[in-house]
């Protein structure tokens, strides 16, 4: 296990959150507020939780409860690990290809204001290029699937909107009678991919402007107008979009491992995060374009937040999708389709499917139990208390967790 981060994401909401919403809160969306609120409560007595003691020793401890927002670097461990347990299941005895979409940067300003929409028209635009281009005879000439994974954020955490998608290497046949396997080191052309890309995810956009659907602030007010909107359209029709296809992965087992690191990031984790001070916050990042090196960017607290903030979804939207084969409606009756022509008889099982707490996930994959006592190793942790969770209003206003009212307990045990 990895050691706990010195600086965590909700250090700088704890000191920083309320002057900057006081400054800006103005502008903040509801969904971007709840999350700073979320994450700055985060397994504080805020959110409640229990009280733990030895049945031997008397040892014991306050476990306080996660919030679970999805932007939180603090919860998506052990989500992650049960969704990419549950892919385990899907995966298929073939080569995969990693294959990245990327939106021009006026369309990606354009998306910070109709995130819903135009992340929406990326996925289907995306789908529908890899899919369309597959069952081309003239290309692969089969029926794919597909995972593909939204992120929204480069190495600084700007705003660099992008799918990754993740395709087993080969279809079924229009006929559904056999397996067609692409070659092990080339997929698709990626300058095909990029021009039907760019051509579906326009004309997606266009239709999404005529019915209304998108809406236009400051900077970019003047795309209201029809005529400016089509010149805006054409302007990105003759840029080269970026679609880049990575190399196989190989093995299954190394798909499943690049999922985990890629399936329930956030735009940034608390491990990378180096220093706060009393106005800045400095990070480790990679520069790509200096050969992958790690150098350190130090900015100011509002610049953090708002960086950070850019990149929370709005409520609801799915950042992980399937498509084709994959697509949840009919992903079990293709697998075994597939399997059979394949001659696999056994799929590969789910280790975590039957369980329902954090506790049950730890101690299927360590193999230990999680209730055994950390000082004397021999007695259980049982739990004697209820810490109730503060009110709504209450935990709004924290600011650091030494500040925490220590609420009223309920005793479950008999004393």
């Amino acid at each position: 296990m990895s050691a706990r981060p010195r600086f965590e994401v909700a250090d700088v909401f704890h000191k920083f959150g309320a002057q900057f919403l006081a400054r800006f809160g103005a502008s903040l969306l509801p969904v971007q507020r709840r999350v700073m609120r979320a994450i700055e409560s985060c397994r504080t007595a805020a959110l409640g939780g229990h009280v733990e003691a030895c049945d031997a020793c008397g040892h014991r401890r306050n476990a306080y409860n996660s919030c679970a927002n999805r932007h939180c670097p603090k919860c998506q461990s052990l989500e992650r690990v049960r969704w990419v347990e549950a892919r385990s299941a899907d995966l298929l005895p073939t080569h995969y290809f990693h294959v990245v979409f990327t939106l021009p940067e006026e369309i990606a300003h354009l998306a910070l204001q109709n995130k819903r929409v135009v992340y929406g028209i990326l996925f289907a635009a995306t789908a529908e290029t890899l899919i369309s281009i597959a069952s081309d005879p003239k290309r692969l000439g089969a029926r794919i699937g597909l995972l593909a994974v939204l992120h929204t954020w480069g190495q600084t955490l700007t705003h660099h909107p992008h799918l990754h998608c993740i395709v087993p290497g080969g279809g079924l046949s229009a006929d559904r009678s056999r397996w067609i396997r692409c070659r092990k080191r080339f997929f698709l052309p990626v300058k095909v991919l990029s021009w039907r890309f760019r051509t579906l995810f326009l004309d997606m956009l266009t239709a999404a402007f005529r019915r209304g659907d998108l809406s236009f602030h400051g900077q970019l007010s003047h795309l209201a107008d029809p005529a400016l909107f089509a010149r805006f359209v054409a302007r990105q029709s003759n840029l080269k979009w970026v679609v880049y296809a990575k190399r196989t992965f190989g093995s299954p087992e190394r798909v499943l491992k690049y999922l985990g690191r890629y399936t329930h990031r956030v735009a940034i984790s608390n491990h990378r995060i180096t220093d706060i001070s009393d106005s800045h916050v400095s990070f480790r990042w990679r520069d790509y374009n200096d050969h992958g090196s790690e150098k350190i960017m130090t900015i100011t607290v509002d610049e953090f937040i708002r960086r950070f903030l850019l990149h929370v979804l709005p409520s609801g939207f799915h950042r992980i999708r399937s498509y084709g084969l994959l697509a949840n409606s009919c992903r079990a009756a293709n697998l075994d389709l597939i399997r059979r022509l394949l001659g696999v008889t056994v799929p590969p099982t789910n280790r975590l499917e039957h369980c329902r707490t954090a506790n049950q996930i730890l101690e299927v994959l360590t193999g230990l139990p999680t209730d055994r006592c950390p000082k004397c190793l021999n007695g259980r942790m049982r739990i004697i208390e209820i810490i109730p969770s503060l009110s709504r209003s209450a935990a709004s206003c924290l600011t650091v967790p030494s500040q925490l009212a220590e609420p009223q307990r309920i005793r479950l045990d008999s004393s």
